[in-house]
């Protein structure tokens, strides 16, 4: 079996603002999304990945290679335009050929894993099946009708008055029963070839689609609100582990990651949260639910429930909550901000 993970612009949502990082490189918990896809990947015995980027669109393979970093076999598929999940499956189909495979959304983080999709499917081997949770606002999403067996009876892509809240989240198994289906379709009143109907076109024609209900915690990752939420619940799985340097006069609460190279001086640093390689954390107060990246300077600061991204700096800043501070942006002589700063910005605000 192989997968096929979309990247940004290749029928995902966008990246979150102020971050010019493709959604496979967003860090939740100072570990890029692509690193949680590909470990919920090698769970079910998977490989072979393909990963659809868009065109022009090469941090990721600039990044990782050719996988074996990973410890997975990584093959990039440009999709020069982007035209819905769909289309993204025909684009792959010289990589896929005639194997099963498994179409997962970049961006999209289950804390739990999904081995249990992948045990429905390879004990039930239908044509499809896929993955579905309740959710609010089923308006928002592909929605699939099931009957009491789990047979998908119905789908529909957004609808205005949905009789289901069954939404399709982001995972689906299939066999190369989908490439005829695929084929078949026209584009929606989007403009998108989308994959809610070609699983329709399957049902339709009388082929086995299926739905495993997903109850453990997930996320896409597209709004900087999901990447926090996303950040704190995977922060809570973390264990007090100190690489670094911690001086005397610095206090670690709860459980804190202090990676190899980075430096606490005079600081408290409230769990959980993470401190990156390289990092330097000085007269100052981070955490709880805080990720901070590789490379950064937190000095005179207080930071909470944000995520600073690589190579970032913060100076005499109190009070930030519920922030993104993008790579490399310099922010100073600020109190009580909700920020929101993009990559190589230089921020100073007036108390």
């Amino acid at each position: 079996m192989k997968a096929l993970v979309l990247s940004g612009g290749a029928g995902t949502r966008s990246r979150p603002a102020g971050c010019s990082l493709p959604p496979l490189l967003v860090p939740i918990a100072n570990k890029p999304v692509l690193e949680y896809v590909v470990d919920n990947l090698r769970d079910i015995g998977i490989t072979e990945i393909g990963v659809v980027v868009a065109d022009g669109e090469h941090e990721v393979a600039e990044q990782y290679g050719d996988g074996s970093v990973l410890g997975v076999s990584l093959t990039y598929i440009d999709q020069r335009f982007s035209l819905g999940l769909a289309h993204s499956v025909r684009t792959a189909r010289p990589f896929l050929g005639d194997d099963d495979f498994v179409l997962y959304l970049g961006g999209t983080v289950f804390a739990e894993g999904i081995t249990q999709i992948a045990d429905d499917f390879v004990r039930l081997r239908p044509s499809a099946q896929v993955l579905v949770d309740k959710v609010e606002d089923p308006s928002l999403y592909g929605v699939a009708e099931v009957d009491e067996n789990s047979r998908v009876t119905r789908l529909i892509e957004q609808p205005r008055e949905p009789r289901s809240d069954l939404a399709m989240i982001g995972v689906y198994f299939f066999t190369s029963a989908v490439h005829a289906a695929v084929d078949a379709i026209e584009p929606s009143w989007r403009g998108e070839f989308e994959i809610t109907d070609a699983l329709q076109w399957l049902v339709t024609h009388e082929r086995d689609v299926r739905a495993s209900s997903y109850s453990g915690f997930w996320k896409d990752t597209g709004s900087i609100e999901e990447v926090l939420e996303c950040n704190r619940e995977l922060l809570l799985g973390l264990r007090k582990d100190v690489q670094g340097v911690v001086d005397d006069e610095s206090r670690l609460i709860g459980d804190v990651v202090i990676e190899e190279g980075a430096r606490v001086v005079r600081s408290c640093i409230v769990g959980p949260a993470i401190i990156g390689p390289g990092t330097l954390v000085e007269e100052s107060i981070v955490g709880p639910y805080a990720s901070i990246g590789a490379d950064c300077r937190i000095t005179e600061s207080g930071v909470a429930d944000s995520i600073v991204l690589n190579e970032a700096s913060v100076h005499n800043v109190s009070g930030i909550e519920t922030s993104l501070i993008g790579r490399k942006a310099r922010v100073g002589s600020a109190r009580q901000h909700r920020l929101v700063v993009g990559d190589g910005a230089h921020v100073s605000v007036a108390a």
